[in-house]
Order: structure tokens, then sequence, then C-alpha cells
């Protein structure tokens, strides 16, 4: 219980909530609405600005966030507007991110400092700032879910229904991608561009085994989400490893136990 009186753990504890909050409303988005591809394309771009954000002597969170939502809009724009196939957009956009990191950090005189930090994850190095950036986006995210619900649900499962709406179908895709890549930059430093995918896919899909409901799922992605952050967190203090494997190990473990939870209640 000392930990607890410890900053840095305070932080990575804060950090776990809120990145939990984030990633369970713009994960059910993702799941509901077959997008599990396209952020797994968005995260490895991301990559690229990290490379050059090490390169520039900059922020590497910042030009990450510039990568990731040039990527996403890049996407959708070739995939809605010139006729190019999605996988095949996400393909060479998730391509062209990683060969670009690689080639900066190769670039850059020295070692990059923290690179693993960006690529495995570690809870244990979020900063204030961090925290800062991740409070504002749950709070704009939460907002947006409160008023824009009955929108998103018709957006997340049928864009043809939504569109007989009259509803602004476009600009809520462009809107929630953009949420979706800043979800995912921010929240880099908890499990890495490497394991990132699967925080935004595992709490939900477990959460699905017992329900189908939008604000369910969300309610319980960010419970489970945030379940497996502390799990994650406890083990990558202790063993002095990246918060990021034992983060998805325990999502893992917990999605199982579920699993057979529900084979046996069905039987």
């Amino acid at each position: 219980m000392d930990l607890i009186y410890y900053t840095f753990f305070q932080n990575a504890l804060i950090g776990s909530f809120l990145t939990a909050i984030v990633c369970g409303m713009v994960g059910t988005y993702i799941v509901s609405k077959r997008l599990v591809f396209i952020s797994g394309g968005i995260t490895h771009a991301s990559f690229g600005g990290l490379g050059l954000g090490f390169y520039m002597g900059i922020n590497p969170i910042l030009s990450a966030l510039l990568f990731s939502v040039l990527a996403a809009f890049g996407v959708e724009w070739a995939s809605r507007s010139q006729g190019v196939r999605e996988d095949s957009a996400i393909a060479g956009i998730w391509s062209l991110g990683m060969a670009l990191g690689v080639v900066f950090i190769f670039l850059t005189p020295g070692y990059a400092p923290n690179l693993s930090a960006y690529l495995f994850g570690n809870i244990l190095t979020i900063s204030s700032a961090d925290i800062i950036a991740v409070a504002v986006l749950s709070v704009l995210l939460t907002l947006f879910f409160v008023f824009y619900y009955r929108e998103i649900l018709y957006v997340a499962f049928d864009s043809d229904f939504a569109k007989t709406q009259h509803l602004p179908v476009k600009l809520l895709e462009y809107v929630m991608m953009c949420f979706i890549a800043v979800t995912i930059v921010l929240s880099i430093r908890l499990v890495g561009i490497m394991l990132l995918m699967s925080l935004l896919t595992l709490p939900q899909i477990t959460v699905n085994l017992f329900t189908s409901d939008f604000r369910k799922i969300i309610y319980g992605s960010v419970a489970i989400g945030f379940v497996g952050c502390v799990c994650g967190l406890l083990f990558s203090y202790y063993l002095n490893v990246p918060s990021g494997a034992f983060i998805i190990l325990f999502l893992v473990i917990i999605f199982l136990i579920c699993k057979a939870i529900k084979w046996f209640v069905c039987r």
C-alpha cells in the first residue's frame, strides 16, 4: 500500500482510469463498426510520427498525433472519394508509417530515448502532462457521446440507415476517426504501439459475450480495461518489465474466464 504515496504510481493509476474511459468509448465504436483493422493501421502509422519527433528533437507524441490524424483522414478520403479499397489504403498507410519511423530513428544521432516505452508501453512513465491531455480528451469524448449518442449508434451499426434519417454521416465518421487517432496516440504510453489494438478490442468483445447493448458495452469495457491496467501496473512495477504485455495478458485472461463462465451457464 505504500505505493499509493508515490507520485509516479498515482499518475499511473489516474492515467489508467482516464485511458480506460476513452478506450472504452472509442473501442466500442471500433468493434461495432468493424474498424479494428483501421485502428491497427493508424496505430502503426503513428510510428512514423514518433520517428520524426526523435529526428527533429520535438515531442514524439505531438508528431505521432499529427501522423495519426493524417493517416485516419487519408484512409477515409482514399476509400470514400478515390475508389481505393479500404483494406488496400490501410495497408499502404500502415507500411508507410512503419517505414518512415524506421528511417527517421536510424537517422537520429545517438540513441532514441524511451523508444521501448513507446513500442511496448510503460505505464510508470506517465507524466502530469500526459494525464492532462487524456483528461481533456475524456471530457470532450464523453460530451460528444452524450450529445450525439443516437447519431453515433446509427452510424456505428448501419450508416446507410443513418443517411436515410438525414444524419451527417460523413461528418460524424470523420470526427470519430479523429477521436480514434487521438485516443491511439495518447494511449501509446500505456501499452505501446505493438499491443494497443488489443486494448481497443479485448474489453469490448469480453462484454459482448453477455450483452449487445451499446451503452452497456461501453460501461463494461471501461471497467474491464481499468482492472487490466491496474493488474498490469502492479506486475510491471514489481517485475520491472513494460506494462503493456501484462495489461494485455490480464485482458486475455479475463476474456477466457468470461468465455468459460458463459459456456458453463449456457450448457
